[in-house]
């Protein structure tokens, strides 16, 4: 990025050494090396998906970062839940983070946890943490642990979403004096500006990413995206036992969208909800990637947000970042 050529000069791309103040957010399965890669070369910045990358890719991760450095030489972030967990899933985070440094990867974005260790690690070389975080409550801890800013996911997200609208979140988190990203609802040019001129530093699009040429995902989600409205979005905690968006279908309309009882109350003890968080996340892992490979003959299970409504094609990432800035 070359002096005085960013058209946005803001806190968010210069942390990011990028020139347009979008993040193509981390997704499973849909993350996969070509989408992130090519959301970096244009313009913006991909987040990788270590679990995505490695279990629904099939790649080695070191391996992964280097290929997806053959298809850009500009930055990619990565995505890292840090949400307490198996042993075996933080020794295979930290082994994914020390990967990721030694490659290059300067831009972080955590979720689910306390980030501190990542800081502690990253920062001393130069490295960047974003958080998400879902409302003031949340944001308040992410400020405590000293993040460079906060990813504000809202009631509008593809995913695991929030219960604000992106205009109750900057209100309410702006205080902090952090870089904020909306996260939700962002799919054209007039939600982009809309954002920006509310506050926001940059947006994070998801679903708006899905229905790109570069995106692996099966046909049949792309279609799903293109075929539905934002009423078709709807909530359920069944995947991984906290919120998250997805299109309703007939097969959604089956199992209903609503824990069980018992899994309600395991979901909330303390000394059970991690193992159910951990139970329903492999559960939906398998599904979702068996959905996102095999298309409608298997299960309609598509996560996506709000941003459906302005979805109406499946094309590059170029043209999607080109319409976003209202360049094309």
């Amino acid at each position: 990025m070359s002096p005085g050529k960013n058209p946005w000069p803001n806190r968010f791309t210069k942390h990011a050494g990028i020139d347009i103040p979008v993040i193509c957010g981390a997704m499973y399965p849909c993350s996969n090396p070509e989408l992130v890669a090519a959301a970096s070369e244009a313009g913006g910045i991909g987040i990788i998906q270590p679990v995505s990358l490695v279990f629904a890719h099939g790649y080695d991760f070191r391996a992964g970062l280097r290929y997806m450095r053959t298809l850009t030489k500009k930055p990619l972030g990565l995505n890292l839940l840090v949400e307490k967990s198996a042993k075996r899933y933080e020794d295979r985070l930290k082994a994914w983070l020390d990967i990721a440094m030694e490659e290059g990867i300067k831009f972080f974005v955590t979720a689910l946890g306390n980030p501190t260790w990542v800081i502690e690690k990253v920062r001393p070389v130069g490295g960047i943490v974003y958080h998400d975080v879902t409302n003031l409550k949340w944001a308040e801890r992410a400020v405590g642990y000293d993040v460079d800013g906060l990813i504000c996911v809202n009631n509008r997200a593809g995913g695991h979403l929030g219960a604000e609208s992106p205009e109750k979140l900057v209100e309410a988190l702006k205080k902090f004096g952090l870089p904020l990203i909306c996260a939700g609802g962002v799919g054209s040019h007039k939600e982009f500006r809309d954002m920006l001129a509310l506050g926001y530093e940059g947006v994070q699009l998801g679903t708006r990413f899905i229905a790109s040429t570069e995106c692996s995902a099966h046909s049949d989600y792309k279609n799903a995206i293109l075929k539905a409205k934002a009423s078709d979005i709807v909530a359920t905690d069944k995947i991984s036992g906290v919120p998250v968006s997805i299109i309703k279908t007939p097969y959604i309309e089956g199992i209903g969208t609503e824990a069980g009882p018992i899994s309600k109350w395991l979901l909330k003890h303390p000394n059970f909800k991690h193992y159910m968080r951990i139970f329903y996340t492999l559960k939906s892992v398998w599904q979702l990637k068996q959905s996102n490979q095999r298309g409608s003959s298997y299960k309609d299970f598509w996560q996506a947000g709000k941003s459906v409504d302005t979805i109406d094609s499946v094309t590059s990432v170029r043209e999607i970042m080109e319409e976003l800035i209202g360049k094309n």
